[in-house]
């Protein structure tokens, strides 16, 4: 049996604007489309894991209003167990504003609510007694859960993966937590401290050697279409993303590290679920939304396994 996946972090309920271009500072533009779409990324991380095969469990808190019923709701029927998913009295669920423009490139606000109520003793009590398995964090939630939940996971003898976004410095007690750091371009140089606009292909290698430097197991560097690139200490390469035409890139990065860690748990090897994950990653930024464009795992074997 595949090893279990757990994912703490936030839930979203997302509302999503489609406008021809993104608006300058204060600029107002006129809008297509609206979607109100399941989001956060911890749920959508959970989301892709259960679509893709993987035995998921969520555990965050949403408000007790009629967004948090859908955001419980919609993870149930992607396959994740939200039993550590709680309801706060007098909170609003976590919302996400969202602007997506003709090529796929967003602008995204988050009011966190609920999300600012998960605690460290609310991740210690879901876990239980698990052990062994894969722990999925991101920072959309407090730092000082975030950090609890990877020393808990550590403890019990999880491989904890981190998704450093939104992007912030992180405290070396965290980073020593955490096997596999996967930040995307912004992220990882704002965890570096370096003031270039983005990371070149060709210095992503150097990029990546220096995150793994930082005290993790073994550092992802997404790139988008540019794929990824994977510095441990017995590989440094670099993998290409599948060709796509791009809508929407929200939760490509969500999707990526759902998937990588359902690959991981069904035994795969590190490079080959880096190819997986950058599959699905790329089947979900052809669709548009969160959750939304997140793919099942007969439609991305369908389209990229032999």
């Amino acid at each position: 049996m595949a090893a279990s996946i757990v994912v703490v972090g936030s839930l979203n309920m997302d509302f999503v604007a489609q406008v021809d271009r993104l608006p300058a500072q204060g600029e107002t533009v006129l809008g297509g489309g609206f979607r109100t779409i399941p989001g956060g990324k911890g749920g959508n991380q959970a989301c892709a894991a259960g679509r893709l095969g993987g035995r998921t469990r969520m555990i965050g808190r949403v408000g007790d209003d009629v967004f948090g019923g859908q955001l419980r709701d919609g993870l149930r029927t992607s396959g994740v167990d939200v039993e550590g998913v709680h309801s706060t009295e007098a909170t609003p669920s976590g919302v996400a504003l969202s602007l997506v423009d003709a090529r796929g490139q967003n602008q995204i606000v988050v009011a966190p609510g609920a999300n600012l109520c998960l605690t460290p003793s609310d991740v210690e009590t879901a876990l239980g007694d698990a052990d062994g398995g894969y722990l999925l964090l991101q920072l959309e939630t407090p730092l000082d859960t975030v950090a609890a939940a990877a020393a808990v996971g550590r403890r019990r003898g999880m491989t904890v993966i981190l998704d450093p976004a939104p992007a912030r410095a992180l405290p070396e007690t965290l980073l020593r937590s955490v096997d596999i750091l996967t930040p995307n371009e912004s992220e990882a140089l704002v965890l570096l401290g370096r003031r270039e606009a983005a990371v070149s292909p060709e210095h992503a290698r150097d990029v990546a050697r220096a995150l793994q430097g930082l005290g993790v197991g073994v550092a992802i560097l997404k790139l988008g279409e540019h794929g990824a690139f994977l510095s441990s200490a017995s590989a440094h390469a670099s993998f290409a993303a599948p060709r796509v035409d791009v809508v929407d890139a929200t939760a490509a990065g969500d999707t990526f590290n759902g998937a990588l860690a359902v690959a991981l748990a069904e035994g795969a090897a590190l490079a080959d679920a880096i190819k997986f994950a950058n599959a699905a990653a790329a089947l979900a930024v052809t669709r548009f939304g969160a959750q939304a464009s997140i793919p099942t795992r007969v439609e991305v074997d369908a389209r990229f396994r032999p």
